[in-house]
């Protein structure tokens, strides 16, 4: 039998569910590797307490995420139960039976053999969320999984998606029923990222006060176009003095690193593979890029904007619901390497457009994608959906 132990605790009165036992609810994501959809969950499970309990799930192997959740939240790795056959939505069943959860909470494309194994299992609600497309259907255009998504869309309760974009994606293409669909945009902590401790960060990479540094944060991965980057970069003045910095690690690396020599840039670019500092790497920045193909919301861009970063990125997906073009940064189309040199050589040119898009940036993220707004908007998902099932 595997338990979730927690202790239970009280919460305010007000719905029938704060007034029941703390509802288990079990998390479904697609690795634990370090990445955006994943940190999301993390930063949920960690501050989303009272009245909740929590298990994470995910049909892969262990990795280096397990050590961001909290200690009393359980995390299971299916990875040899879980193949590529027909029978995963059975092997899902078997383990929420003994779970028990209340609710089960998958996200993404991977992890949508959750949604059958949770009705198998008797599971009384089910969430299903969507936070970006594959590198391989950046537009969702893939026929087998939007038929699969629509069918499926019976079993789910409620879908979450964390952009605009990639709600009118399910209404629009998938055919979902709009009444099903909730916009929750991820939200970032900022206390944790913030514009201070910015000379002591550059001093520890070696930066100094004549640098302009322009960076990225995210996986090395295709849909995150970090060879589009490179080319842009190639584009600008070659100045000693402006450097960039890629963050991160993933399939592409050792390709990222051909075109480094290729586009004769080694002396002027550092990949710094994956860090445990982002907070004061971003904070040792000047300006940050994000080039996807695709992308529902992401990350970084939140975690840039709150450190004070003006920001440049490709008008794809959630970017534009983020970044307000002109006032805290630019939006360029995606694969143009020659736009988005020429929006970075406006800073350049004009170095008080770095400080006055930063501020503006941290202002927008306080005023409307923090981190407790964000868990506020699930608290209030839950709640609902566990009042509704009280009900009935």
């Amino acid at each position: 039998m595997i338990s979730a132990g927690a202790q239970e605790v009280s919460a305010p009165e007000g719905s029938l569910a704060t007034r029941r036992r703390p509802a288990l609810i079990a998390h479904v994501i697609p690795t634990l590797r370090v990445a955006g959809l994943e940190n999301v969950v993390a930063r949920l499970t960690d501050r989303l307490r009272a009245g909740f309990r929590h298990v994470v799930v995910t049909p892969a192997g262990d990795g280096p995420m397990r050590a961001r959740f909290p200690e009393d939240v359980p995390v299971i790795a299916m990875a040899e139960q879980h193949r590529p056959d027909r029978w995963n939505a059975f092997r899902m069943a078997r383990l929420f039976r003994a779970l028990r959860p209340d609710i089960v909470h998958s996200r993404n494309w991977s992890c949508v053999d959750a949604i059958i194994g949770a009705r198998l299992a008797g599971v009384p609600i089910v969430i299903h969320s969507e936070h970006g497309r594959e590198a391989s259907d950046p537009e969702g255009r893939n026929r087998v999984r939007r038929i699969g998504r629509r069918m499926l869309s019976p079993m789910v309760s409620q879908f979450v998606t964390v952009s605009r974009d990639l709600s009118r994606w399910l209404i629009e293409d998938i055919g979902v029923p709009r009444r099903k669909v909730l916009s929750i945009c991820n939200g970032v902590d900022t206390q944790r990222f913030g514009p201070a401790g910015r000379q002591a960060a550059r001093a520890a990479l070696g930066l100094g006060p004549e640098h302009v540094v322009i960076g990225t944060v995210g996986r090395l991965d295709p849909v995150k176009d970090q060879v589009g980057l490179l080319k842009a970069f190639s584009q600008l003045p070659d100045d000693s003095r402006t450097l960039l910095l890629i963050v991160g690690d993933g399939p592409c690396r050792q390709d990222l690193e051909a075109a480094v020599d290729a586009l004769g840039l080694r002396e002027r670019v550092r990949l710094l593979g994956e860090r445990n500092d982002v907070p004061a790497v971003l904070s040792a920045m000047d300006v940050f890029v994000l080039c996807s193909v695709g992308e529902g919301i992401s990350n970084t861009i939140l975690e840039a904007m709150a450190t004070g970063l003006p920001v440049v990125a490709t008008r794809v997906g959630g970017n534009p619901e983020l970044v307000t073009d002109g006032s805290t940064g630019f939006l360029v189309e995606a694969r143009s390497p020659a736009a988005l040199a020429t929006s970075l050589r406006r800073y350049l040119d004009d170095p008080t457009l770095l400080a006055k898009q930063g501020r503006a940036a941290r202002d927008h993220t306080e005023a409307e994608f923090s981190l407790e707004r964000m868990v506020g908007a699930y608290e209030r998902l839950y709640g609902r959906l566990l009042d509704e099932r009280a009900r009935r």
